[in-house]
């Protein structure tokens, strides 16, 4: 079993810049594949990003790429995603996942992460 636990979240302005941090724990971190996910109020949960045990392969959704930069301390078991140039549509809840799989299967094959955390908000208002 693995236990996640998001932290980060909150009120931003558009244009702005937050760091969401996930913390890992009951299974050697390094063996798993992390992700981030967001889902909207009415909308289905997004694939954002994974980004492979060491840290080597990232993948990332179009609506992203080039704002927010996933990356992993497997010394400190925690994963993180620098959100730049935020903009209202981010608005959602995040969600850190993790899976034993490659990275490139679960940003094809979202909802087959195997551990998600409870979610922090990120409120991005003009």
């Amino acid at each position: 079993q693995v236990h996640l636990v998001e932290s980060g979240g909150g009120l931003v302005q558009t244009g702005g810049s937050l760091k969401l941090s996930c913390a890992a724990s009951g299974r050697s971190f390094s063996t798993l594949t992390m992700g981030w996910f967001r889902q909207a109020p009415g909308k289905e949960r997004e694939f954002l990003s994974t980004i492979s045990g060491t840290g080597g392969t990232t993948y990332y959704a179009d609506s992203v790429k080039g704002r927010f930069t996933i990356s992993r301390d497997n010394a400190k078991n925690t994963v993180t995603l620098q959100m730049n140039s935020l903009e209202s549509e981010d608005t959602a809840i995040y969600y850190c996942a993790a899976g034993l799989l490659s990275a490139r299967y679960y940003s094809t094959y979202p909802r087959a992460m195997d551990y998600w955390g409870k979610g922090t908000l990120v409120t991005v208002s003009s």
